[in-house]
C-alpha cells in the first residue's frame, strides 16, 4: 500500500469530526434520557460474539451482511454485530430472564460487510429500543409512538410518514396457494422488486385457483392511505382467517396511533416483507421525502428468542443516529471556550473549575502557542478577582 493510500478509510466507511461529533453525541444522550423516561433501560451489548450467537434466528440477510473473523484464544468463528437486535433478545432471553414486560434500549456502532445502498455508511451508530412479553397491538403502538417521538426529538422536523404492513397476509396467503420454496421465493423476490410485469407472467406459470391467483396478482398493489384495508377486506374475502385479522390489526394500529399522532401520514404497504425471515406481525418503517431509504424501522418479531431457550413476544424499532442527526435541523454548535492563562494561582485554579462544573468549556493558554481560534472570551485578573471577559 502506498504511503499516501495508507489514511485512506476502506469503502464506505465513515469518521466524525469534532462538529459532526458533537451533534451525535448530544442527540445519542437526548435520546437515550427519553427513552429513560418511557421505561426502557439500557443494554450495553458487545461489538463481537460467536457467531452463532449473533445470527439465531434472524436468516441469510444478516448473515451475509456480518463481518466474520477467527478468536484466536478459542479457534471459534466469531462475528461483529450487524444488528444489535438479535443481542437484546439473547440478553432478554439468556441472560435477564425476568417474568412480565421487559422494556430494553441500546445506542452502539454495528458494522456492514456491504453497504445497504450505495451511498451507505458501513459502519452505522445503532440506536434503537424493544419490548418483551406482550404480544397485543398495544405494545406495537408504544414502540411505533416512541419511534415517532424518536424523529421529534432529534429534530427531524422535515414532513415524514410511516409505513405499515403485516407479513400475517403474506403467510395467510402461501397456506392457501400451496407453493413450491422456489415458487415462494420467486414471489418473495418480485414483490421485493415490485416487478408487475414480471409477476404477470409468474402467475399464470403457477398451478393454482383463479381466485387464489387473482390475490396474488393484487397483493403488490395493496399500498396507499387506509382505504387500502377496505380493499384488502373486500380482495381477502375467501381468505384464511389470518389474513383478515392481520387487516384487523393494521386498523386497530392505525387508529391508535392517529389519536396519538393526527398530523402523521400513514401509509400502507400489504406487500412489504422486509424482515420476513424472522418478523412475525407488524412491520414499519419512518420515511422522509428528502432521504431515499428507511430512516427508522422495525416491527414484530415474537420467535426471535427461541433458539435462546425462551420464546418471548417481542417488538421494537432501530435507526442509525447518523442519518438522524444529518437530517436534524437542530442548532447542536458549541457556543465557544473560555481561554485561561496557564498559571500555578489557587484562585484562578478555583474559577476554572466552578466554570467547567456549570458547563462551561475552559482551556489553558500554552507557552508559544497563539490563542485556539475557538475561544470568544479569557479570564481575566480584575480588582484581584478572576473573571471573563470577551476577547
Amino acid at each position: 500500500m502506498a504511503l499516501a493510500d495508507r489514511w485512506l478509510l476502506p469503502e464506505g466507511v465513515q469518521e466524525l469530526l469534532p462538529s459532526q461529533a458533537r451533534r451525535v453525541e448530544i442527540l445519542r444522550r437526548r435520546l437515550l434520557d427519553l427513552y429513560d423516561r418511557w421505561g426502557y433501560e439500557l443494554v450495553m451489548p458487545p461489538l463481537f460474539e460467536h457467531l452463532e450467537s449473533l445470527l439465531t434466528g434472524v436468516g441469510s440477510d444478516l448473515e451475509l451482511n456480518t463481518v466474520k473473523a477467527t478468536d484466536q484464544l478459542s479457534g471459534h468463528m466469531i462475528g461483529i454485530r450487524a444488528d444489535i437486535t438479535p443481542q437484546v433478545a439473547r440478553i432478554d432471553a439468556h441472560r435477564l430472564r425476568e417474568e412480565g414486560v421487559t422494556r430494553l434500549c441500546y445506542a452502539g456502532p454495528v458494522v456492514h460487510a456491504l453497504p445497504a445502498q450505495p451511498l451507505a455508511s458501513r459502519n452505522p451508530l445503532q440506536v434503537g429500543a424493544e419490548l418483551f412479553g406482550h404480544s397485543g397491538v398495544e405494545s406495537d403502538v408504544e414502540v411505533i409512538s416512541l419511534m415517532v417521538e424518536t424523529m421529534q426529538a432529534v429534530g427531524v422536523d422535515q414532513e415524514f410518514s410511516i409505513d405499515l404492513g403485516h407479513v400475517g397476509v403474506f403467510t395467510g396467503l402461501m397456506q392457501v396457494a400451496e407453493l413450491t420454496v422456489e415458487q415462494k421465493d420467486q414471489y418473495l423476490d418480485i414483490l421485493s422488486r415490485k416487478a408487475l410485469p414480471e409477476l404477470e407472467l409468474f402467475i399464470s406459470s403457477l398451478d393454482v385457483d383463479a381466485a387464489i391467483g387473482q390475490c396474488l396478482r393484487e397483493l403488490p398493489r395493496l399500498n396507499g392511505g387506509v382505504e387500502v384495508l377496505d380493499r384488502a377486506r373486500a380482495l381477502f374475502a375467501e381468505a384464511p382467517q389470518q389474513v383478515m385479522d392481520a387487516i384487523d390489526y393494521l386498523q386497530t394500529l392505525t387508529n391508535s396511533i392517529a389519536l396519538r399522532f393526527p398530523e402523521l401520514d400513514q401509509y400502507f404497504d400489504l406487500s412489504e416483507l422486509r424482515g420476513y425471515n424472522y418478523h412475525t406481525g407488524v412491520v414499519f418503517a419512518a420515511y422522509t421525502p428528502s432521504f431515499g431509504q428507511a430512516i427508522a424501522k422495525g416491527g414484530r418479531y415474537d420467535e426471535i428468542g427461541r433458539d435462546f431457550g425462551r420464546a418471548r413476544p417481542a417488538t421494537g424499532f432501530s435507526a442509525d443516529l447518523n442519518i438522524l442527526v444529518g437530517l436534524s435541523s437542530e442548532n447542536t454548535a458549541s457556543v465557544g471556550k473560555v481561554l485561561a492563562p496557564s498559571e500555578d494561582d489557587a484562585a484562578l485554579l478555583t474559577k476554572v473549575k466552578q466554570l467547567r462544573s456549570d458547563g462551561v468549556s475552559v482551556v489553558y493558554a500554552l507557552s508559544g502557542v497563539e490563542p485556539a481560534e475557538k475561544c470568544t472570551a479569557q479570564l481575566v485578573r480584575c480588582n484581584g478577582e478572576w473573571v471573563v471577559s470577551d476577547l
